[in-house]
């Protein structure tokens, strides 16, 4: 194992597990997801043309990330789960959304809640998505640490996809 393997493996092992299959981090993401709504719904607090600009352009995203999040989901198909653990038996998928980023489903969510906050006009759930985004990057390394002991060729494909958002992170 090259030292870039061994850093990517030990990335997520610091990273509690949160139950044998990873249900705290679900938990926990749903709590957020639930807050970034809330917050959403609270009322706007800009208008005139930055809000229309903000709607547009937050249109675009909430488009974007959920089309990445559904990609993710078909992509998976059977290996689909709620938890961060794969499932036994799974295979390494690299094609699809998966060729785009090693998250597709975080990522996407992640797209979608930055989208809602512009398209509400509300600091407080962009400020919500900034923290979802920082979840989803910690979960993934947790989910990483996994994939790497389930998969043989992991690493390799960390080394060539971006974790989270396309073409950026």
């Amino acid at each position: 194992m090259t030292s870039t393997e061994r850093r990517s493996h030990a990335g997520g092992r610091h990273l509690p597990a949160l139950g044998r299959r990873g249900g705290g981090w679900v938990v926990l993401q749903v709590v957020l997801l639930v807050v970034i709504a809330g917050t959403g719904l609270a009322g706007p607090l800009w208008g005139g043309p930055a809000r229309a600009v903000g709607a547009v352009a937050g249109l675009a995203l909430i488009a974007a990330g959920l089309g990445l999040l559904i990609a993710g989901i078909l992509g998976l198909r059977r290996q689909l789960t709620a938890y961060p653990r794969p499932v036994p038996g799974g295979r390494l998928i690299e094609d699809g959304a998966f060729g785009l980023v090693r998250h597709p489903m975080y990522g996407g969510g992640v797209l979608a809640s930055i989208g809602y906050g512009l398209a509400m006009a509300s600091p407080l759930t962009l400020a919500g998505a900034v923290v979802l985004g920082i979840f989803a990057d910690l979960k993934s390394r947790r989910e990483e640490a996994w994939l790497v002991d389930e998969f043989a060729g992991y690493a390799a494909y960390q080394r060539r996809t971006h974790r989270l958002i396309p073409w950026l992170y």
